[in-house]
């Protein structure tokens, strides 16, 4: 059994995303009878950086987070949807969408590659693959819902459809060219403003673990749910953010990097001023105990860190915790015992702190979405990893 994790707000507009089961428990990503077949004539878009595996050890971790993260604030944006169901993979996104927004779908994706071009000097690679296609090959996209908090759902996908998708976009295939020169997406919300996540309890850990040669579907699931309940022995199963949220904090790279999705060069030193002032003012009232109208920063730091994305299954499982040495060994062993077994291959990278980038309609309203990577490459190093044992 493959997964895909995606997510959508609480105010589903869709009818068949507003019709998916739901769950609140994380391990229950493993019953199959939560999951329902995505509608024929949707699609998926799909995109990645080219070489971020050198651009992360260059130091642009939070650039490649940055970049990943504007294919679905372009997106959603662009369609004017939130219930649309995404995964963050790091260094790159995916989205599905019904057959109706085609046009407007390859629209936005080749603005966001050419903003990401000439703003953030990456490439970023993009296609669309339909639903049909992946039926084609045997495989299929299932979706389920789970609860993270009161506000934000996290849809899973099974079948295998996004990674097959994905590797189709790498071969060429289904392929989005760039939008000509001088092309802005519709980046609203998105944002990097906070500083690194320091570990509390030992490293920051980023794991990926995918079937292995046995196609043992089954044990992989029993894996999975060893995984998650070791994990579910830290604090608050791991999550690299306190209860409370993290503290507020000024990142010169997360201003750089925000204030060039607002504006163009011309304007960009009203949006750092404008970004800077919001800044200061919630670190100062959220000093003082303060509110500003209805917004109370305590109550939006705590939205943080329930609303957060560190674990997922993207025809895998995904996740970024907060271990101490022994829950980590025991990890590796598990994992170690699988891969042996042919039940799975994986890739794990540790590193100190996590990084965190957000889409942020507005601080007012509280289905606002962070999502989770390790702030030293993270999933694309764990990937690079697993990438040197097999073709992934």
């Amino acid at each position: 059994m493959c997964y895909l994790m995606l997510m959508e707000t609480a105010a589903a507009s869709d009818p068949f995303v507003a019709s998916l089961p739901v769950f609140a428990k994380f391990e229950s990503v493993a019953d199959i009878d939560n999951y329902r077949p995505l509608p024929d004539g949707w699609a998926l878009a799909t995109a990645d950086i080219v070489g971020s595996t050198k651009a992360i050890e260059a130091g642009r971790y939070k650039t490649v987070n940055m970049a990943g993260a504007s294919v679905i604030s372009a997106l959603l944006n662009a369609l004017g949807r939130k219930d649309l169901p995404f995964v963050f993979g790091g260094d790159g996104a995916l989205v599905a969408f019904p057959g109706s927004a085609l046009e407007i779908t390859r629209n936005a994706l080749a603005a966001v590659q050419r903003w990401v071009a000439d703003e953030l000097d990456l490439t970023l690679r993009a296609a669309i693959v339909p639903i049909k296609d992946i039926r084609a090959q045997g495989l299929d996209v299932r979706v389920a819902r789970f609860r993270a908090s009161e506000a934000v759902f996290y849809a899973m996908f099974a079948g295998g459809g996004g990674s097959w998708a994905e590797a189709e976009m790498k071969a060429g295939r289904y392929r989005i060219d760039p939008a000509p020169a001088g092309a802005r997406p519709d980046l609203t919300g998105l944002s990097c403003r906070w500083n690194p996540i320091e570990a509390r309890h030992g490293e920051i850990v980023s794991i990926i673990a995918i079937p292995g040669a046995s196609r043992d579907l089954r044990g992989f699931q029993f894996l999975a749910s060893d995984i998650i309940a070791l994990a579910g022995g830290q604090e608050r199963d791991g999550h690299p953010l306190p209860v409370n949220g993290p503290a507020y904090s000024f990142s010169p790279a997360g201003l750089d990097i925000e204030a060039r999705a607002m504006a163009p060069a011309g304007w960009r030193w009203l949006s750092k001023l404008w970004i800077l002032f919001q800044l200061t003012l919630t670190a100062v009232t959220d000093r003082y105990g303060w509110t500003i109208g209805s917004f109370d920063p305590k109550i939006y730091k705590r939205d943080v860190a329930s609303n957060s994305d560190f674990r997922k299954f993207d025809d895998g499982l995904k996740m970024t915790i907060d271990i101490d040495a022994d829950v980590l060994q025991r990890i590796e062993n598990r994992l170690k015992q699988a891969e042996e077994a042919g039940i799975c291959n994986y890739g794990l990278h540790r590193q100190k702190s996590a990084l965190m980038t957000c889409l942020v309609a507005s601080p007012l309203q509280r289905d606002h979405v962070h999502f989770i990577d390790g702030a030293a490459g993270g999933y694309a190093m764990a990937a690079a990893s697993l990438k040197a044992k097999v073709p992934v």
